[in-house]
């Protein structure tokens, strides 16, 4: 089977090449061998590759920027989504695509369903918001939507990589504690992934599948925060422990409003999957110890 990963040098993209089955035939680019932007270029490259299966894990994240960068985070969020789904369909080809739990407005108090109506409070959210929307009206049940959230791996920059940081630069951090949501290792989002590809589920009716994947468990940022310490000193990735106190959202304001409660329910995902999610603090101790083997 031959499959083309969008976003080659980011979190996701790195760990699906790490964990990709032998039997796949795997193209990974960045944007220097396709700027998904340019509609020609991705239908010549989808033509000449002619994958199975697209997974575009390719995305503007800069949450804050884009609040006042709107033009690009919807041309590579929406436009590039609508165009790797148009190529997609002219060459028979299915799309998994990465989305996010920023499209919830997070009101909920209970872990929110593939079928919940989203509610983006910000513009990343809006903008993956509208991709799912081209993904889904122009390949129907040849789509699968993955939402996930709090996304880290031992590659790229991330909360966990940034806590340890300033973990070791100062003596005090003040971290948000009514924001919550789940951490998600991306190694155990990148085996969910090949393991729909390699199972092909079959689609239940003529919509395209919305699947929602982080690890098990519950978590403020201060909880994360305290778990990363506590972690990093474990496995000598810090040298001593400082002081960390739970602030309010509102005394840390951001340009991006951001949803309080972001916890998502994966029970469609393991169902298709096979897999069961695995607590997140399990996930960090096992990224830690690949930090561990990095920095050595």
């Amino acid at each position: 089977m031959k499959v083309l990963v969008t976003g080659k040098g980011g979190q996701l993209a790195w760990e699906l090449e790490q964990t990709c089955p032998s039997q796949m035939e795997l193209h990974s680019l960045g944007i220097e061998q396709l700027d998904i932007t340019d509609r020609s270029a991705v239908f010549d490259c989808i033509g000449d590759i002619k994958p199975d299966v697209v997974i575009n894990a390719a995305a503007y994240t800069a949450v804050d920027k884009a609040e006042t960068d709107q033009e690009a985070a919807y041309s590579v969020n929406a436009d590039a989504s609508e165009y790797l789904a148009q190529a997609c369909k002219a060459n028979s080809a299915k799309l998994m695509h990465i989305s996010t739990d920023f499209v919830f407005d997070g009101q909920k108090t209970t872990p929110y369903l593939p079928s919940d109506i989203p509610h983006p409070l910000n513009v990343y959210g809006a903008s993956k918001l509208a991709g799912e929307e081209h993904v889904a009206g122009i390949l129907g049940s040849d789509a699968t939507i993955i939402r996930t959230a709090w996304v880290y791996s031992a590659n790229g920059n991330n909360f966990v990589k940034t806590m340890l940081r300033l973990m070791s630069e100062r003596k005090q951090l003040g971290i948000v504690y009514d924001q919550v949501g789940t951490p998600t290792w991306a190694k155990g989002l990148a085996q969910m992934i090949w393991q729909l590809v390699v199972n092909a589920p079959i689609p239940e009716g003529n919509e395209a599948s919305i699947l929602h994947w982080t690890d098990a468990g519950v978590a403020s940022w201060y909880d994360f925060a305290v778990a990363i310490q506590e972690l990093g000193v474990e496995k000598g990735l810090l040298a001593r422990p400082i002081e960390l106190r739970p602030i309010a959202a509102s005394a840390y304001p951001t340009p991006a409003a951001r949803p309080s409660f972001s916890v998502i329910d994966k029970t469609s995902a393991e169902t298709k999957s096979g897999l069961r999610t695995t607590h997140w603090r399990a996930q960090l101790s096992q990224m830690m110890d690949e930090l561990q083997t990095i920095t050595k």
